[in-house]
């Protein structure tokens, strides 16, 4: 039963064990559904004895008190999201099976808990095959680790490979998807890697370590989301909590990526800010890093912007307007650019008048130096503006005495009077659609149209936001962001976002002026 009443709070049953040092399981199940502003439900398959360092006694729940206490919870309250974990034993996996076939529920998030942390089996191998069998045709969202997909692998009689790179967790994620689960998550904790440039490689010792790549997977498309690795032995929960936190989001109405991308940072930050020494073995992940008081994980500020609904069609149409796509591929007329070139001139006249005021509003000598060094990067930036523009026949008097479109007045001095009336925050953020859609579709131009840059007379344009000089920019503006969003109240972001939305649309605008020509 999944219909809920216009407003309700979204729902999310749990269907697991359960784990008395609070880790994992039923346990941190509830804290991470809570945690994310959804109401838990529980079920409890099985009752551990267990701690960090390892589990001493599984009792299993009897099947019929399972079922009792499923159709107690959905014959009442209902779920918009079911999430499963440790599930036992073959009867309770029948017993689970056909409850989600009873009623009829569609979003189901299966975390195939197999073995622990410290390698106890908690689910028995005879009931390996009844899981396959009963539980993957219900399966909405399969989150296995690599271990748990290469023994799914053997189980189902498939060639298991040894995952060395990206493209062979993409194998086994396929392998698994077209034996029932809708969509594949396959987690690769287990196997981290190096980073360079844009390719993985297999990490061969631990300061190779880099990151960890996980790998969703639809039927058609495999999408690869990376978080930095982190060195803790403080994992106990984390496959629990994965499986909790994207079916929170799922049941508040995010998309099947964003609700995935958004759990796999929250997971990184509950790694980060673990307590040390909580316990003598693997202890638990930090499920409360921020009690949810603000929407993202600290450090995820811009990923939550650029996912936000007000904000992502947007950023979408700013990033992906046919400007940019004419202007990588080398077919965008002439005047269309050179009119865009004398416009983003004033416009950085502007934006130098704005980081002017940025520091003026500061009152920390490291953030005044911050931003006196952006004045300077757009002063040297004009330089290499000037001289390009004069390439196209375009001298820096006709610039100066050029008059502003109303999409170029229009922004920037929205952008000055939010620096002229808010704090330094909000001028922060009414920038930060310049600042980081410029470097994301330029990256996104370097690596569709590079094949043709060679040809390509607008080429300079790409290469002045991929180098280093405003990659340097735009790593310190997004460290700006993250250092000051967690400092800001749950309303205030929402003010945030009001701006950052707005600024957006006028970037789209201002592509829309250089193509018109107006």
């Amino acid at each position: 039963m999944s219909d809920s009443k216009p407003n309700s709070i979204p729902r999310v049953l749990t269907i697991a064990g359960s784990d008395p040092s609070g880790g994992a399981g039923i346990e941190a199940d509830i804290k991470v559904i809570t945690a994310h502003g959804c109401y838990g439900m529980t079920a409890i398959t099985a009752l551990t004895a267990q701690n960090t360092e390892g589990v001493r006694g599984i009792y299993i729940v009897p099947p019929e008190f399972l079922r009792s206490s499923l159709e107690a919870v959905l014959d009442d309250i209902g779920a918009d999201v079911i999430k499963t974990g440790m599930l036992a034993g073959e009867e309770s996996i029948k017993v689970v099976a056909e409850t989600l076939k009873k009623y009829g529920i569609k979003k189901t998030v299966i975390d195939t808990v197999m073995v622990s942390t410290q390698g106890s089996e908690l689910l028995p191998s005879s009931a390996v095959t009844s899981f396959i069998e009963n539980i993957f045709p219900h399966t909405y969202l399969l989150t296995p680790n690599i271990p748990e997909a290469l023994m799914l692998l053997k189980y189902l009689k498939l060639n298991v490979p040894k995952i060395a790179s990206v493209s062979t967790m993409v194998e086994v994620a396929t392998a698994l998807q077209a034996h029932g689960p809708k969509n594949i998550l396959l987690k690769g904790g287990h196997v981290p890697f190096r980073k360079i440039k844009d390719q993985y490689y297999l990490a061969e010792n631990d300061e190779q370590k880099e990151v960890v790549v996980d790998v969703l997977f639809n039927g058609t498309e495999s999408i690869f989301i990376e978080n930095p690795y982190i060195n803790s032995k403080n994992t106990h929960g984390t496959g629990c909590s994965l499986a909790s936190s994207i079916a929170s989001n799922i049941a508040r109405g995010f998309s099947l990526e964003d609700a995935v991308r958004s759990s796999c940072s929250y997971i990184s930050a509950a790694i980060k800010t673990s307590t040390p020494n909580l316990g003598k073995g693997n202890g638990p992940i930090n499920h409360l890093h921020s009690n949810y008081i603000l929407p993202f994980a600290p450090g995820h500020f811009v990923d939550y912007l650029l996912s936000h609904p007000k904000i992502k069609d947007r950023w979408r149409a700013y990033t992906h307007h046919e400007f940019v796509n004419q202007l990588g591929a080398g077919t965008l007329e002439k005047e269309s650019f050179k009119h865009y070139l004398i416009q983003d001139y004033l416009f950085l006249v502007q934006f130098a008048r704005t980081n002017a005021l940025a520091g003026y509003k500061s009152n920390h000598i490291d953030d005044i130096t911050r931003f006196t060094g952006v004045v300077l990067h757009i002063q040297n930036e004009m330089k290499l503006h000037v001289r390009y523009c004069a390439t196209f026949g375009i001298s820096r008097e006709q610039m100066n005495t050029a008059e502003e479109s109303q999409a170029c007045t229009t922004y920037t001095r929205f952008v000055l009077d939010i620096g002229a009336t808010q704090d330094l925050f909000a001028l922060n953020v009414a920038t930060a659609a310049c600042l980081i859609g410029y470097r994301d579709i330029a990256v996104r131009l370097d690596r569709e149209y590079k094949d043709g840059k060679a040809k390509n007379m607008y080429w300079k344009w790409v290469e002045n936001y991929t180098g280093e000089s405003y990659r340097n920019a735009y790593n310190d503006g997004r460290e700006l962001l993250e250092k000051y969003a967690v400092k800001q109240s749950t309303s205030r972001i929402e003010e945030l976002v009001e701006i950052f939305a707005k600024t957006t649309k006028m970037e789209e605008e201002f592509w829309t002026m250089g193509l018109e020509r107006k």
